[in-house]
């Protein structure tokens, strides 16, 4: 379960990003993120994890200070650095998290049940936005979707799985997903947890998830939605190893730029021709 937020405040913005967001200052999804964290008064925290690039940590926080934020790469390599407390201190005095792209088995096996991941539940459940890129989007759901297959049909083995940050419990999330064909292992996940929703997003896009759990689709893309909560039959109990999985009675939304969905009460969210 995600931390529960403080009595005077609501929890921060999540915002999960599908990748390939498009490095560069006027990158819409990057200075949105920045406005929600403080505008000038930003400091955010990079977390490069995922990447084992040394350049991508500094990268980031090149481009937000070219925003006019304040930025600092908090590199962490080893479960060990994770129990440091000058570590965790950077994170209690961070406006915003940011976390790259890169493995995310790097993430949840280094981060996973440590005090730095205590930390980002916390200041998240604080009011802190927390954003993340390919694999630090894959990461924030409570089941996280670590690899799996290419293609549009769920199959037995599909999709592997582990436990993610617990930002929310409401969706999971993959990315790249038009791009590298990724309706299969969605639905693979969907078929052993039907109570969330799977959201598919495509790179250069973003789902701004707000404290009600209601996200607004930014960027070129679109975040394809699987709402699986009227789901009436699944042949993934029965099937052999890699075969084709029957799933019946389950809803799709595809919502490009500016569409809404409110994920608690399963319902999209949109206005003349958006």
């Amino acid at each position: 379960m995600p931390s529960v937020p403080q009595e005077s405040g609501q929890r921060g913005w999540l915002i999960p990003i599908g990748g390939a967001e498009g490095k560069r200052k006027d990158s819409v999804i990057l200075k949105r993120f920045v406005a929600l964290c403080g505008g000038e008064a930003a400091k955010i925290l990079v977390i490069p994890t995922a990447s084992q690039l040394d350049e991508t940590g500094p990268a980031y926080v090149e481009l937000f200070e070219e925003m006019d934020a304040r930025a600092l790469c908090m590199p962490v390599e080893t479960r060990e650095q994770c129990f440091e407390e000058q570590i965790v201190a950077k994170l209690d005095v961070a406006t915003g998290i940011f976390m790259t792209g890169g493995n995310q088995l790097r993430l949840s096996t280094i981060l996973g049940g440590t005090p730095v991941a205590r930390a980002i539940r916390r200041r998240h459940a604080e009011g802190v936005p927390v954003a993340g890129t390919s694999a630090g989007a894959a990461i924030m759901s409570e089941h996280m979707i670590a690899g799996g297959r290419s293609g549009p049909s769920p199959r037995e083995s599909g999709v592997e799985l582990a436990p993610g940050l617990g930002l929310t419990n409401r969706a999971i999330v993959d990315q790249h997903f038009s791009q590298r064909g990724r309706m299969g292992r969605l639905l693979s996940a969907l078929s052993f947890n039907p109570f969330i929703c799977g959201l598919g997003i495509d790179e250069n896009t973003a789902a701004f998830i707000n404290a009600d759990g209601v996200f607004e689709v930014v960027g070129r893309g679109t975040v394809t939605v699987i709402d699986p909560s009227g789901l009436r039959h699944s042949s993934m109990s029965r099937v052999r190893k890699a075969q084709a999985v029957t799933l019946t009675d389950l809803r799709l939304h595809v919502l490009a730029e500016g569409a809404r969905y409110d994920l608690e009460k399963r319902e999209a969210l949109v206005t003349g021709d958006g």
